[in-house]
């Protein structure tokens, strides 16, 4: 079990998708990113196995929500600085967790 307060040190952003592309070195099907967090955190990138539901060109401009104080995770030689977050119906199905309306970039969830 966490440690009280643990849960709140978590930073999680909604942020908009710039670029995506496919990630054919990485182990399982995954996505590049980057991904907007506007002006206090800038652009991060992240690796996501997303390939289920989404092409690149679904994710450009969609707003996501990220947890983006993780630190930096290197995948076949490329570096991830957030980790996208979304409902698992199943291993490898993955359903975008996002606002129900536009929020300005950065907007912390809480």
């Amino acid at each position: 079990m966490p440690a009280p307060g643990e849960f709140f040190g978590i930073d999680i952003r909604i942020g908009t998708v710039l670029s995506a592309e496919p990630f054919p070195e990485a182990r399982k099907p995954a996505i590049r990113m980057e991904i907007d967090f506007g002006p206090e955190l800038g652009v991060l990138r992240s690796s996501a196995q997303l390939t289920v539901r989404y092409t690149p060109g679904t994710l450009v401009g969609r707003q996501v929500a990220a947890v983006t104080n993780i630190g930096e995770r290197r995948i076949a030689g490329f570096v991830s600085q957030c980790l996208v977050l979304g409902a698992m119906p199943s291993a490898a199905d993955v359903i975008l967790l996002a606002p129900g309306q536009p929020v300005p970039n950065g907007t912390r969830v809480g």
